[in-house]
């Protein structure tokens, strides 16, 4: 070590010579390189690994080694995880049998392998360094980068692959990733095989088995390595079918399956896990309900005696359940005709076929269960006629109460437009009823407006909500419905949100029902308009027409009740209507302060305005009614050059009375010896 550092010394010397004095930079050597870089000796040549100024070296190796500069760039290799500089390994000038490489640890044998990303685990533990760098098995791209690639040996270009040192025995029938099935402890046995992962896990008899067995079999065609030896298959090898490996000693008389009767344990163990022969190869196949049945149940007297019983019909074992009840087309049918060998009680008689018969299913029966027209032991039919299965095949169909109950507890059976249910109800549902809002209107009470848009239930139901109860249910029927009812009148139903005011006479008029000022399409807005409003104590004239309601009578500023029913909580104070102001000023405040206080007629504002509006004043004459006439000239006067304004309570007011009369009050006189 001390003379490597002497050459360096020396070595930096020589470049320091060069720098100050290039006339004899070629009269100075630290020593003579190695065997590597003799091509390179001689002070003439100092400058293609030796950068000048202060400048390392490393750029200049990088240049000759792109094997290096390729692994420093992919991150790879003990050179692209511990870059550092090519000289603290790699030092020269001290002959050309000097070593190299420095090696990190001290020696080559006791490097840490780790330091290349890799690190040697099992067998590759006991294996010399020259055993895996051989230039065989540099199969890397950087491989032909080397500055000496006819070189026999570097350390760098082996592959982390198994296969890129050992030869693939499988030949890529079984994938490139070696570790999935063998470690680095030993190629033999493959530790991490486990044939149960496999599609094909081995048991029974398929457990000791040798390998050869099935992937060397004379049956493959298999081929052969550079040795002539031959390759087993691994992938693909059929096994779907048992037939793929053995003989079949049935001549597929049985068909392909061998497992239906054998197991792996041994083919002459028969197993059929408790299911019986299968029936499915002889020309009646047991299927449904025929599975569970016994052997001898058809096989009367023991197979032997009876073969091959009869089974062209149903009926030829079993006898007719509905005892001649079904027909089609008026024909005696096979059982087959309705029904199935999964089970009797379901049957293939389907809605389409229901269609063809009598009586089509429609609307709401397309959906019913058989069961329940087609009723098991009816009473008052005679058992025998039913036969063993004791259903009614034929149902009567002609009116709806032959099955269904009067749902409305006999009100309408003595009205013969309403005798049968089809006559307000459809088969598409009881509900809604075809007795519609027209219809009403041939009853007692018209439905009009929002009436029209009601709920029957809302007026005819038991459950009908804030209106007075209706008869119990048990009464009415399963339906719960009251047809004829006497609530006619408004206030029958609905509470008086007037409190009254109008049930009586009044000093303005008779009493007056609701229909009187609403309609019912809506209590709001009111029918009440300013025609009628000519019958109270303030018809409304001119402006006022135009004025909401709510304006003068602030109870309908107030949202309205969310119910009107009789029964329904309500608390809300009524809408009386009632109104205490008929003067102007009850309502209107005087612009004109109080200058007509105290003057005839003078705070009754309709003397001058009228109800149109306040401005221009309509009824004011000025020749009628003030005490200065306009005549002449003072006719095309401005109101405004005599009426002025002064502020009064905080307001700019109009001055009308008193207003100066006299001209001079308004008119100068002109100055004497000079004509007006």
């Amino acid at each position: 070590m001390t003379d490597l550092r002497d050459a360096t010394f020396w070595l930096a010397a020589a470049m320091t010579l060069l720098l100050l004095a290039p006339l004899a930079y070629a009269q100075v050597s630290p020593g003579p390189l190695s065997k590597v870089h003799a091509h390179l000796d001689g002070n003439a040549n100092c400058t293609k690994c030796h950068s000048r100024g202060d400048g390392g070296m490393d750029a200049k190796c990088l240049q000759c080694h792109r094997e290096i500069t390729a692994l420093r760039a992919q991150k790879r290799g003990f050179h692209g995880r511990k870059p550092g500089a090519c000289a603290s390994c790699h030092p020269d000038h001290a002959g050309r049998d000097f070593a190299m490489i420095e090696w990190p640890g001290g020696t080559r044998d006791t490097f840490d392998h780790a330091l290349t990303g890799w690190p040697l685990d099992g067998k590759h533990k006991t294996v010399a360094c020259t055993d895996c760098h051989k230039a065989k098995f540099e199969v890397a791209d950087i491989a032909t980068m080397h500055p000496t690639p006819d070189k026999k040996q570097h350390w760098t270009g082996l592959e982390a692959r198994c296969a890129s040192c050992h030869e693939d025995v499988h030949h890529g029938q079984l994938g490139t990733e070696c570790t999935k099935c063998h470690s680095l402890e030993a190629f033999k046995p493959a530790p991490r095989f486990d044939h149960t992962n496999t599609s094909f896990p081995l048991r029974g008899k398929h457990q000791p088995l040798d390998c050869k067995k099935c992937h060397e079999a004379q049956r493959l065609t298999l081929q052969t390595d550079s040795k002539g030896h031959a390759i087993p298959l691994y992938k693909p090898l059929p096994h779907e079918q048992c037939s793929s490996c053995h003989q079949d000693p049935h001549k597929g008389r049985l068909g392909p399956k061998c497992t239906d009767c054998h197991t792996e344990a041994s083919f002459h163990s028969v197993n059929l896990d408790g299911k019986p022969f299968d029936h499915s190869r002889t020309k009646y196949p047991l299927q449904g309900k025929h599975t569970s049945v016994a052997c001898a149940a058809c096989h009367k007297g023991g197979i032997a005696q009876t073969p091959r019983p009869a089974f062209a019909t149903c009926t030829a074992c079993h006898i007719d359940a509905h005892a001649g009840q079904a027909t089609l087309a008026g024909k005696p049918a096979d059982c087959a005709a309705c029904h199935t060998v999964d089970s009797f009680e379901q049957t293939t008689f389907t809605l389409a076929r229901h269609q063809q018969s009598g009586y089509p299913l429609q609307g709401k029966h397309a959906a019913v269960k058989c069961a329940l027209c087609h009723v098991k032991n009816p009473k008052g039919v005679d058992p025998v006629k039913l036969g063993k299965a004791g259903v009614l095949i034929r149902a009567a169909h002609d009116r709806c109460t032959a099955c269904h109950r009067d749902q409305h507890g006999g009100q309408l059976a003595k009205r013969a437009e309403f005798a049968d249910c089809a006559s307000c109800h459809r088969v598409e549902g009881f509900k809604p009823s075809t007795f519609d809002v027209a219809r009403h209107a041939k009853a007692r009470l018209p439905l009009n407006g929002k009436h029209a848009s009601l709920e029957c239930a809302a007026c005819h139901s038991v459950a009908r909500k804030s209106l007075a109860a209706l008869p119990a249910k048990e009464v009415l029927g399963n339906a719960g419905v009251q047809f004829a009812l006497n609530e006619l009148k408004c206030e029958q139903c609905h509470r008086d949100a007037h409190g009254g005011r109008f049930a009586k006479a009044s000093a303005t008029g008779p009493a007056r029902g609701c229909a009187d000022c609403h309609a019912e399409k809506s209590f709001r807005p009111s029918t009440y308009d300013a025609e009628a409003h000519k019958r109270c104590n303030f018809p409304l004239d001119g402006a006022h027409r135009a004025i909401p309601c709510s304006q003068c009578h602030t109870d309908l500023q107030r949202a309205p009740a969310k119910a009107t029913l009789l029964l329904a909580s309500v608390t809300e104070a009524p809408l009386t209507m009632t109104m205490q102001k008929s003067k102007c000023t009850d309502c209107h405040e005087s612009p004109h302060g109080v200058q007509f206080v105290g003057r005839p007629g003078g705070d009754n504002c309709s003397v001058c305005h009228d109800a149109k509006a306040f401005k221009p004043a309509g009824r004011f004459d000025h020749d009628r009614n003030a005490k200065f006439k306009l005549e002449g000239a003072h006719e095309k006067v401005a109101c405004a050059k005599c009426h002025t304004t002064r502020p009064e309570n905080g307001k700019s007011v109009v001055i009308y009375r008193p207003v100066l009369a006299r001209c001079e009050d308004c008119h100068r006189r002109p100055p004497q010896g000079r004509q007006p």
